[in-house]
């Protein structure tokens, strides 16, 4: 998705106090990897103030912020939507057959991460509405938002998990994860609903 699908997330975090700015990185001509590379750039242009920089990133997003940040000591803390940080089932079915769908991210979406070493609190949402590409691809046979299984989100090492009714898509504009993501970032734990 393109960065103004962030748009109404940003709004209410503004509207908690926080101030924003959404981060665009061409995922199919660049890659995760090189897309970090570039959001910790900017992470340390934003950092020069002093003062916590959050990140808030969905599906991919999750990882980029994560390999952005996971030799960075910069304050703040990250939250993943929907992020298949195990690696996705749905990457590997479409790789299959259409490997080039996925770009230059295909290998960072297949392969994920396997432990979360870096020094940020993070904190995961993860969907479990089944409606999306997963249909399309045979379907899963456990918890998922339609694209993302709940199992690919629990990366070992972060600091909270959450599951929400919300499809991946919709994740980032969901209310209820405007609100657990808001009480994350101030106190490095959601709040509310099922772990």
């Amino acid at each position: 998705m393109r960065g103004f699908a962030m748009g109404m997330l940003a709004r209410r975090f503004q509207a908690a106090g926080f101030r924003t700015k959404v981060f665009e990185y061409a995922s199919l001509a660049h890659g995760a990897d090189r897309s970090a590379e570039r959001l910790g750039e900017s992470l340390r242009q934003l950092s020069d103030g002093g003062g916590a920089v959050h990140l808030v990133g969905h599906s991919l997003g999750g990882l980029v912020a994560l390999l952005a940040t996971v030799d960075q000591s910069l304050p703040g803390r990250t939250i993943c939507l929907g992020s298949p940080l195990l690696g996705s089932e749905a990457a590997r079915r479409v790789a299959k057959f259409a490997s080039w769908t996925m770009g230059e991210s295909g290998d960072r979406l297949i392969a994920g991460l396997d432990h979360w070493r870096g020094p940020r609190e993070v904190g995961v949402i993860a969907g479990r509405l089944p409606y999306g590409l997963a249909q399309v691809l045979g379907g899963f046979g456990d918890d998922n938002d339609g694209t993302v299984r709940v199992a690919e989100t629990q990366l070992p090492g972060i600091q909270d998990h959450l599951v929400l009714p919300a499809s991946h898509s919709g994740l980032v504009f969901s209310q209820d994860v405007a609100n657990a993501s808001v009480g994350f970032l101030r106190t490095g734990r959601f709040a509310f609903g099922s772990r």
